[in-house]
């Protein structure tokens, strides 16, 4: 009789603890982040075995800092995200492309976890544009055919795609102004987000303003990859690099997307 009565108690709880995930799954939201190095989370398990404190800081894609302004209260004024649950899940790696990130199944992982009602946010450019690196470059009509591709299988699964174009870099300067770079990459991305009826980001121009406003040497020396010797255990010998983040960089880079994200969400009917 006993072992009946836990029987029954077990089969119970069972029925509640699945009740209690699916209501947690309906009121959860993932935002997928798929791209570059620009975008990358470095902490975590991105370089499997290594600390990432040790080997890689103070380099952050602006999607490592993109989970703190999920908080409650901040979604209080997203219609479809208020009361929910936000969990970014960023997927980007340094040095794919729109083609090599397809190629290496990274697409298919996100692909087979999407469920309805998803976002997915992609962007690339930095590497595709890469002529001189063969194994990633892609030509225009090759990134707008793989944009197509992501767009098309993200809402198969009834999620929300959302193009974003490449961040800046921070070159070149003219005249106290931060100009494109990515030559007609950023005009793709629009295009497809036109042709596809997608929600567009308009990255590149959005940061080369805000960067523009911040001054070459603030953005050079607080939010890139610019700084001397020994002061950090990763880059003993210093480094010089105007296409990485250092935190502050990705953190307010994190803030332009998300401001931008809200009025995306806010605007369109789904």
């Amino acid at each position: 009789m006993k072992n009946k009565f836990n029987l029954v108690n077990l089969f119970f709880l069972l029925i509640a603890l699945t009740i209690s995930a699916q209501k947690k799954q309906q009121n959860t939201v993932s935002i997928y982040l798929i791209g570059d190095s620009t975008v990358a989370d470095y902490t975590g398990n991105y370089d499997p075995g290594k600390d990432y404190m040790k080997s890689r800081y103070p380099i952050a894609g602006w999607g490592q800092e993109f989970q703190p302004f999920f908080v409650k209260d901040s979604l209080n004024d997203i219609k479809t995200l208020k009361n929910k649950e936000v969990v970014i899940k960023d997927k980007a790696k340094g040095g794919r492309s729109t083609r090599t990130f397809f190629q290496e199944g990274r697409w298919r992982e996100v692909f087979d976890n999407l469920n309805a009602k998803d976002y997915v946010l992609m962007q690339f450019g930095h590497n595709d544009a890469a002529e001189n690196k063969q194994e990633r470059y892609v030509n225009i009509e090759g990134y707008k055919e793989f944009l197509r591709l992501y767009v098309s299988q993200t809402r198969q699964k009834g999620a929300i795609p959302i193009i974003l174009s490449p961040v800046a870099r921070n070159y070149p300067w003219k005249n106290g102004h931060l100009e494109n770079v990515h030559g007609d990459y950023p005009k793709a991305a629009e295009e497809i987000a036109k042709e596809m009826n997608v929600p567009f980001l308009d990255l590149n121009e959005i940061s080369m303003q805000f960067f523009s406003k911040k001054g070459e040497k603030y953005v050079s020396d607080v939010y890139f990859m610019n700084f001397g010797a020994n002061l950090y255990e990763a880059y003993p010998d210093g480094q010089k690099d105007n296409t990485h983040f250092q935190i502050a960089g990705a953190k307010a880079v994190a803030a332009l997307v998300f401001t931008e994200l809200k009025k995306i969400i806010n605007n369109t009917t789904h």
